[in-house]
């Protein structure tokens, strides 16, 4: 392979798992302020089927062919012009445009750099789920220390965070999950699992300060009645309601802040130095990444999917 091509998988219209196609594309260029990364991990994250599927084209339209994906570990390869903060060979993670590739542009401020004691497998799973979880419960949830937050889908790749993350600010954490993750969830740190298969969550939580919803649909209406009056409700996968959040005099949100830097730089360091930890679910290499996102579509892993790219 000449030193211009590079390996990726290209998405050429909407559909299955079938439109991913292993292709050799030109390796792209940085331009001013942006960074070529070499990937070495990317996160197969179920936002990337939904984009593939046509779901979200009204949030993130695509032309086409395009390379799915955004959260990645690896090494800078090269920057473009007035970039400083970076060096070829710097270890970093953060998120490309094209995470499902051999190389990745990014802008320079979309990547940190890693901890050295900090795996390329765990690494990629910060931009893939530890910062959501970061956002939900502390930008976006202001939970503090002593308060209670129930965390829906708690083993899943942003669930498993969010427990661990709420346990080390001190509060008390109770986490909804299938019976085969009762026991993940409870070795997380949570301090109540609800089997979701087998209890109804409302009919034993309740004076809940925040929820954590990563489930949305018919599990957000239930949600209101287990929250505090001033409690609040963090969607990750849909807009929530007002109406009912006014009805039960409670706040809802959804996307509305961001982690900033400094929040990546500790998040970063927690998993590096063994605080948090990432479950990684499975890592395939890119020419499966069918099969990733087919597992993905699952909504059953417990952690996080990795593509396997290149070698650290």
């Amino acid at each position: 392979m000449s030193n211009s091509k590079m390996k990726a998988i290209l998405v050429r219209e909407y559909g299955g798992p079938d439109v991913l196609q292993v292709a050799e594309v030109e390796r792209p260029q940085p331009q001013e302020g942006e960074v070529l990364v070499r990937i070495v991990y990317a996160a197969a994250i179920p936002l990337d089927y939904k984009i593939r599927n046509g779901w979200l084209q009204a949030v993130f339209p695509k032309t086409f062919p395009y390379i799915p994906g955004t959260a990645i570990s690896g090494f800078v390869e090269s920057v473009g012009a007035g970039v400083t903060q970076f060096q070829p060979g710097d270890r970093v993670f953060g998120s490309v445009n094209g995470a499902y590739a051999e190389y990745g542009i990014a802008a320079a401020n979309e990547l940190v750099r890693m901890p050295g004691d900090l795996t390329f497998e765990d690494a990629a799973s910060i931009k893939a789920g530890a910062e959501s979880a970061w956002k939900a419960l502390f930008t976006e949830g202001e939970l503090q220390t002593g308060q209670t937050v129930l965390i829906h889908a708690a083993a899943g790749g942003v669930g498993q965070f969010a427990v661990q993350l709420a346990k080390w600010k001190g509060a008390k954490v109770i986490g909804t999950a299938s019976s085969a993750n009762l026991d993940f969830v409870t070795s997380l740190g949570a301090d109540q699992v609800i089997d979701y298969n087998t209890t109804r969550f409302e009919d034993v939580a309740e004076n809940v300060d925040l929820v954590v919803d990563l489930v949305g649909g018919d599990t957000e209406n239930r949600s209101w009645s287990v929250l505090k009056r001033g409690g609040m409700l963090v969607s990750l996968t849909q807009p929530p309601s007002q109406e009912k959040a006014q009805e039960h005099g409670v706040t809802a949100k959804f996307n509305s802040k961001f982690p900033t830097y400094e929040d990546s730089e500790t998040i970063a360091q927690l998993i590096a130095d063994g605080t948090v930890k990432a479950a990684i679910d499975a890592v395939y290499p890119l020419s499966n990444t069918k099969e990733a996102l087919e597992k993905s579509e699952t909504r059953h892993g417990r952690g996080r999917i990795l593509l396997s790219v290149s070698s650290s």
